[in-house]
């Protein structure tokens, strides 16, 4: 996408108008202009010059952005504070000088048109009883508050001209009609009664809005003022991303420290990070330790510690420490870069639902412009007369607000992207932020991201005789020979107990069984149940305790020493932390989760069940996920997480992919969300943050909306008849002035949201009815009679819960109460928060509470 600098809009129709014209090109695949950022995003083969030539030929200035800097070689830094420099507000100090100068001149024509005739106010001897004489100076004080506020009538009847009229076209209109007007009447006034005969010129007095021609300029002034000092805060995100770029490193050349620009690093560069210090570029710890500030990527204000081999990002801070780290992505290429393309491109585009208030303000303007007419015509036929149907038809013109159409989307969604980018969530289109509030169902990739991706040991279970660190110590000297990564597992549990192992000699694998070695003159072998029953004699016991632990979907590993069964270590990729907890998150907002894995079934229902997932799809290769998908779909708006390559069929397919940070890049590339932290809590603040993004774009909208269906009526004399309602020009510019304001304002809120906060979340209907549906099986339990009787609650304090599966376990047993609609366990809370369909007794839940092992510290209600 090729991004260009769009200047001379002033409202949604000038950004209709433009990419109406961009798109007619030849080769334009898509165009997205944006009223807030004054760009422009291009999609295609169109070269820059047609495009640009496209946009002057409608009447405004384009250019390609960083163009500058791509022809001169401009570092990466100096390209940042360029663009850094343009986000600057530079509209407000121009507005707030033309608002004050506006003022000025203003109050004098207030005080005589307004004072003086009204209230008598002081004035000069001259102006004492010369009603011409005050006119006179009115037509100059307005002429000189029009002049200053010059832009709305030059781009107003530019725009016209142009076959393309705009907000400033109505403002013209409205102030210029006033004051032509005003102008008539006076040169009549002069005509009939001569200079000084008073009698005719107090008569015309009543016909002069001299002063409406000034205040309408000048509290459009007053809004387009408030309007970009809030819209300036809405990139604040994105000026705080471009701040953080690093400006030198200090690189080891010839074993000598030297600073150079961060910009000159290369792959493979060692550079030392001191304490206070911050990291230039995308690397790997080499030597050292240190605590690394990561909150200006990842929104986590503790410090991580950084140890060798653990990776670093750049712009995050070392607090304490010393680094010296290999550089793998510098420039372009590192997270601090790719975060700030993705917001930036975001704010490029425009959301599906801005498109259909973005057409209703192309045509707004004539519209208005027409209604306007319809309003001066049908009040002259009236009988009311022309002054009272002319300040009927210019309330129209100056009321009539499309700018708050054309913001109520792109302000929410900027300041939306804004929000996840502080906390690590990079949105690469509105789009996918306007998805993320319309998801029915989210799927989710079981290895690496329902779990961790690394099998570790769960369990060790010994023989009659032996110790665990003995059979570790014999599984660790066989399992180091082989490459396969429950070996891996083996020798990490050993390696945290500080249990060295045997040396090894005359190994040997036997695919997909078993291995064998010599261990200090001793055979040592280990494997598969199936396998070891072959090799050794194993006990009834042992036997059913492995056959347990693959019911739960572990994998036990049989070991045994010349003959003598040692005993089983279990080894499963664990559930990671935290993502039992984030999806009955999901689940509390009416969000269904199903769990696609390629792995067998009993392996994958055992982990969705202590997962908290109800539906699973197991045994499914790349195709057939991206079909699950598609089956998904049918149903409802789909999100699809994961983390590999054999993701990224879903992943485009879906309609939202999410990709966890820690993921592959080709599964980065295919997703719409990236989620830079890959942690759990992550993936409910998505959707929470869509929702709560999508909700203030419709009070947005409706504002916009009902301002406008409401306004234009009263403005045009509708309710005058009837009620006696009406509007001056004065009121309907001040009207139209604040109307844009409470848009970007309202928009605003959206910074002090906290998206991982689960208290106001809302469980959507429709969803409920799916929940239990499994998309091979299409009937499904409907519990929603049910979910609307879940109105009592109930708190268990819990003592002894350690991991994931002592959550699942005492959610399961909780559950099994027949009044227990939904256990939510949280291990690090320590308690149960229990959803009520009757009342089961505190006793009947304690007892299950305390069968399962675990102590009950406290009942709530």
């Amino acid at each position: 996408m090729e991004q260009y600098d769009i200047t001379g809009m002033s409202c949604a129709a000038c950004a209709a108008r433009i990419e109406k014209a961009v798109n007619n090109l030849p080769g334009v695949t898509a165009c997205s202009v944006s009223l807030l950022t004054n760009s422009m995003g291009v999609e295609g083969t169109a070269g820059p010059e047609e495009v640009i030539k496209a946009v002057t030929d409608s009447g405004y200035g384009a250019s390609l952005r960083n163009d500058a800097a791509k022809g001169s070689g401009m570092s990466l830094s100096d390209r940042y504070a360029a663009e850094e420099e343009a986000l600057k507000d530079k509209e407000s100090p121009v507005l707030l000088k033309r608002l004050l100068l506006s003022l000025f001149f203003l109050l004098i024509l207030m005080y005589f048109s307004m004072g003086h005739m009204m209230f008598g106010f002081p004035v000069p001897k001259l102006f004492v009883g010369n009603s011409l004489a005050i006119a006179i100076l009115e037509m100059l004080l307005a002429l000189i508050v029009m002049a200053i506020n010059g832009k709305f009538f030059s781009n107003g009847f530019r725009a016209a001209l142009s076959g393309a009229p705009n907000m400033d076209t109505l403002v013209a209109l409205g102030s210029g009609v006033s004051f032509l007007y005003s102008l008539c009447n006076l040169f009549l006034m002069t005509e009939v009664a001569g200079l000084w005969d008073q009698e005719p010129v107090n008569r015309y007095m009543g016909q002069m809005y001299f002063e409406s021609a000034a205040m309408i300029v000048t509290l459009i002034t007053v809004g387009k003022y408030l309007e970009a000092k809030s819209k300036g805060r809405t990139t604040d995100a994105l000026r705080g991303l471009l701040k953080l770029s690093p400006k030198t490193a200090v690189v080891i050349r010839d074993g000598v420290e030297t600073e150079v620009p961060a910009d000159s690093l290369s792959v493979g560069d060692i550079f030392v990070v001191k304490a206070g210090s911050l990291i230039p570029a995308d690397g790997v710890v080499e030597e050292g330790n240190a605590a690394v500030n990561e909150a200006s990527l990842t929104g986590e204000s503790v410090p991580v510690d950084k140890g060798p081999g653990d990776p670093v990002s750049s712009a995050t801070m070392n607090e304490s420490g010393f680094l010296k780290c290999r550089a793998t992505r510098v420039g372009n290429d590192t997270t601090l870069a790719n975060i700030i393309k993705m917001v930036s491109e975001a704010a490029a585009t425009k959301a599906p639902i801005a498109r259909t208030a973005d057409r209703i303000a192309g045509v707004f303007v004539p519209g208005v412009l027409a209604i306007a007419l319809i309003t001066f015509a049908a009040w002259m036929l009236a009988g009311e007369g022309t002054g009272f149907a002319l300040s009927r038809a210019i309330s129209v013109l100056v009321i009539s607000c499309p700018c708050a159409l054309g913001l109520a989307t792109p302000v929410a969604i900027m300041v939306g992207s804004g929000v996840g980018a502080k906390n690590g969530i990079l949105f690469r289109t509105a789009a996918s932020l306007e998805m993320a509030g319309r998801i029915d169902t989210v799927v989710l990739d079981k290895t690496g991201t329902v779990t961790k991706g690394e099998p570790a040991v769960t369990d060790i279970i010994t023989a009659s005789g032996v110790t665990e660190e003995e059979l570790l110590k014999y599984a660790m000297s066989l399992e180091k020979m082989s490459e396969h990564s429950f070996g891996t597992a083996i020798a990490r549990e050993a390696e945290a107990r500080q249990i060295a192992g045997y040396e090894a000699t005359g190994f040997e694998a036997y695919y997909g069984r078993g291995l064998r070695a010599d261990v200090m003159g001793k055979e040592v072998k280990g494997g598969s149940l199936s396998y070891m029953k072959g090799e050794t004699e194993v006990n009834k016991d042992l036997a059913e305790r492995a056959g347990e632990l693959s019911e739960k979907g572990k994998t036990p590993l049989l070991f045994s020493l010349d003959g003598e069964l040692l005993g089983i270590i279990a080894v499963a990729d664990e559930i990671r932390e935290g993502m039992a907890e984030a999806l009955g998150e999901l689940e509390g907002m009416g969000i269904k989760t199903v769990m696609l894995t390629g792995d067998n079934e009993k392996t994958a229902r055992a982990i969705a069940e202590a997962a908290g997932i109800t539906e699973v799809v197991a045994g499914v290769l790349p195709d057939g996920k991206e079909r699950v998908i598609r089956e998904l779909m049918e149903s409802g708006k789909t999100a699809m997480i994961g983390d590999g390559i054999n993701d990224a069929p879903a992943l485009t397919r879906a309609d939202l992919g999410i990709a966890v940070g820690a993921g592959t890049d080709v599964a980065m590339e295919a997703a719409d969300i990236v989620l830079e932290k890959s942690s759990p809590r992550d993936i409910p603040a998505v959707f929470r943050l869509g929702r709560k993004t999508l909700r203030n774009v419709h009070e947005n909208l409706f504002w916009a909306f009902f301002y406008n269906i409401i306004c234009i009526p009263l403005a045009a004399g509708v309710y005058y008849r009837s009620f006696g309602l009406s509007l001056s020009p004065m009121v309907g510019a001040a009207a139209m002035s604040l109307s844009s304001f409470c848009v970007v304002m309202n928009a605003l809120r959206l910074n002090l949201f906290d998206i991982y906060d689960p208290r106001r979340d809302r469980r959507k209907a429709h969803a409920a009815r799916d929940k239990g549906k499994n998309p091979e099986s299409p009937e499904g339990n409907d519990d929603k009679e049910n979910a609307e009787k879940e109105d009592a609650k109930m708190t268990v304090g819990i003592k002894g819960m350690m991991c994931e599966h002592c959550e699942a376990t005492v959610k399961k047993v909780l559950e099994a109460i027949p009044e227990v609609s939904e256990a939510v366990v949280s291990r690090e809370k320590g308690n149960a928060v229990l959803t009520l369909s009757g009342d089961p007794g505190e006793e009947t839940v304690k007892k299950a509470v305390t069968d399962a092992g675990y102590e009950v510290t406290s009942v709530e209600r």
